[in-house]
């Protein structure tokens, strides 16, 4: 079953695990399971989707209940108001904060449409320095950063930080292929460190400021207590964190 992270009569949050598609896709038909689905099954709901993460991406996903629901949050997210928060672990010692105002181009099946506006804020939270050759290098360094995205293309983060040649580990199509290798045999992580770690909106039926926190998953938590990360992570987890509850009705 999927974690719920807050559900009341108008929207139900998800903590998405890595791998898992948000719902089904042209170049993706042969999969079976999308969190679509699956939590339409869980909740024996018609369920809205109201913004992506990428399928390796793990953390914070949301849904409405009703088209009616769903219309305003989508408004809000066109109008970068809600407030997202990343963390991930990159190829060597990132800048200690910066913005990233880089146009992004779609993929190759949208090549004919024009590059979109693109602007992410991070900062560095933490590095690490292992006796691990990759490459050239004897060592090899990484740090953990804060993201915050204020638009939402599409690979926007992971293209981003690609375009500073601070590559996500784990991103097969835009990261470093040595480093991803070295994650995998050495360190045991197959996956993409990117979680979405929090997301704020205002609901729009009650005006109230709705903040949704998600665990990071199991292997990001573990890389981060071996690189000695624990109290920056820590400081992550501190934010306000909503109860899940279960309505008794739905919309």
């Amino acid at each position: 079953m999927l974690e719920i992270l807050f559900e009341d009569d108008y929207y139900v949050a998800i903590n998405k695990p890595n791998g898992l598609l948000v719902h089904r896709t042209r170049i993706a038909e042969e999969k079976k399971e999308f969190a679509l689905q699956l939590l339409r099954d869980q909740l024996g709901l018609r369920l809205y989707p109201l913004h992506r993460l990428d399928r390796g991406t793990s953390g914070v996903l949301l849904f409405a209940k009703s088209p009616e629901a769903t219309a305003p949050v989508v408004k809000a997210f066109s109008e970068r108001q809600p407030d997202k928060t990343y963390l991930a672990i990159v190829r060597g010692y990132a800048p200690e904060a910066g913005t990233i105002d880089s146009p992004i181009r779609p993929d190759k099946d949208h090549a004919h449409k024009e590059a979109q506006e693109a602007v992410t804020h991070f900062s560095r939270l933490a590095t690490v320095e292992l006796p691990i050759p990759v490459g050239r290098y004897q060592t090899a360094r990484y740090s953990l950063v804060k993201i915050k995205p204020e638009t939402g293309r599409m690979h926007q983060i992971r293209k981003h930080f690609a375009h500073l040649r601070h590559y996500i580990i784990g991103d097969k199509k835009h990261g470093d292929w040595r480093h991803n290798l070295m994650f995998l045999e050495k360190l045991e992580s197959p996956s993409l460190l990117l979680h979405a770690a929090s997301l704020t909106f205002e609901h729009p039926f009650s005006g109230e400021k709705i903040q949704i926190k998600a665990q990071v998953p199991l292997n990001l938590q573990r890389l981060c207590e071996k690189f000695g990360w624990t109290e920056e992570l820590s400081k992550l987890e501190e934010l306000p964190q909503l109860v899940p509850f279960i309505s008794g009705s739905s919309s």
